[in-house]
C-alpha cells in the first residue's frame, strides 16, 4: 500500500508540473503565432518563419518539457490517471495571461477553477484507475487508432474551409485527438523500452508514430493558434486530449476503471465538469485576443 502512494504522489507531481510547463508554452507561442502571416495556415511554412522568434522557442521548449514530463508520468502511471490531470494546464495557461492582462479571476474564473479541479478529482476518485492486461489484437489497436486520426482528418478538412470562423477550434480538436493517441503510443514504447532497452523500441512503430503525430499536431496547434484568441482554440485542445487519451487506455492498454453504477456516474459528472471548467477558464477575459479577432473588431467600429 505504501508503495502504491508514493508511485501515485510521484504521477501527481509529475503530471502537474508537465502540466504547468504545457500551459506556459502554449501562452508563449500563441503570442508569438499570431503575428505570423495567414498565408500560412496549415502550411510547414509557418513552423519555420516561427522558428525565427525567440519567445515561440521558448515555448516550444516549455512543451518539450511538459511532454517529457508527462511521458515519464504515463511510465509510472496509467493514462486514464494522467490525462485528467494533464487538462490542468489550462489553470497554468490562465495563471500567465492573467499576469500579463492584470485581469482578475471573478466569478467566471473561479467557477471554472473549480468545475476543472473538482472533476479532476471526482473522475480520479470514482474511478480509481488501475492498470491491467493490454488487448494483444491489433484489429483494437488499428481500429481506435484509424477512427481518432481519422476523425481529426475530417476535422481538419472542415477546418480549411472556415479557417477564421470555426476553424480554429476544429482545428484545436483534430490536434487534441493526435496527442490523445500520440499520449497512448508514448507509454507503449515506455513499455517497449522497459523490455527490451532501445532496440525493442526502435524495432516497433510507435515511436516513429509518436513523432509524426507530434509534428501533424504542432502544425495544427500553431494554425488555431494563428487565426484565432487562446480562448477559441486553448479550450477545445485541452477538452479533447483526455478524452481520446482515455479512450485508447481504456480501449486497448488495459487500463481498467470501475464500472458499478455509482463509480459510472460519477466519472461521467467528473468528466463533464472538466470540460465545463476548461470552456469556462478558456473564455476567460484574461485570455488573450488573436490577431484575428482584433481585426473583426476593428471592422466592427464605426469610421
Amino acid at each position: 500500500m505504501i508503495e502504491v502512494r508514493s508511485v501515485s504522489v510521484l504521477v501527481l507531481i509529475l503530471a502537474v508540473s508537465a502540466a504547468c510547463c504545457l500551459g506556459f508554452g502554449f501562452v508563449l507561442q500563441q503570442a508569438a503565432a499570431q503575428k505570423a502571416p495567414l498565408s500560412d495556415f496549415l502550411s510547414f511554412r509557418l513552423l519555420l518563419d516561427l522558428m525565427r522568434v525567440p519567445s515561440w522557442l521558448g515555448g516550444i521548449g516549455l512543451m518539450v518539457a511538459g511532454m517529457v514530463l508527462g511521458a515519464i508520468a504515463l511510465g509510472q502511471g496509467e493514462i486514464s490517471l494522467v490525462e485528467p490531470l494533464l487538462a490542468t494546464n489550462l489553470l497554468f495557461a490562465l495563471a500567465l495571461s492573467r499576469y500579463r492582462t492584470r485581469q482578475v479571476l471573478g466569478h467566471q474564473g473561479w467557477a471554472g477553477l473549480a468545475l476543472l479541479a473538482g472533476g479532476v478529482t471526482a473522475f480520479i476518485v470514482a474511478g480509481q484507475p488501475r492498470g491491467g492486461t493490454a488487448v494483444t489484437d491489433p484489429f483494437r489497436h488499428w481500429l481506435i487508432i484509424g477512427v481518432m486520426v481519422g476523425v481529426a482528418l475530417v476535422l481538419t478538412t472542415y477546418a480549411k474551409r472556415s479557417r477564421l470562423s470555426w476553424g480554429p477550434v476544429l482545428l484545436a480538436c483534430a490536434a487534441g485527438l493526435l496527442y490523445g493517441v500520440q499520449d497512448a503510443l508514448t507509454r507503449v514504447s515506455g513499455e517497449r523500452f522497459s523490455e527490451g532497452g532501445l532496440t525493442e523500441v526502435f524495432t516497433g512503430w510507435q515511436p516513429y508514430g509518436v513523432v509524426a503525430l507530434g509534428v501533424t499536431g504542432l502544425l495544427l496547434v500553431q494554425s488555431a493558434f494563428e487565426t484565432a484568441p487562446l480562448r477559441m482554440s486553448l479550450p477545445a485542445l485541452t477538452a479533447t486530449q483526455p478524452l481520446a487519451g482515455i479512450l485508447c487506455g481504456v480501449g486497448f492498454l488495459g487500463d481498467r476503471l470501475r464500472t458499478d453504477t455509482g463509480a459510472l456516474a460519477w466519472e461521467a459528472a467528473g468528466l463533464a465538469a472538466i470540460v465545463t471548467g476548461i470552456m469556462l477558464l478558456g473564455l476567460h477575459p484574461a485570455m488573450p485576443r488573436g490577431t484575428a479577432e482584433q481585426e473583426r473588431a476593428r471592422d466592427l467600429q464605426p469610421h
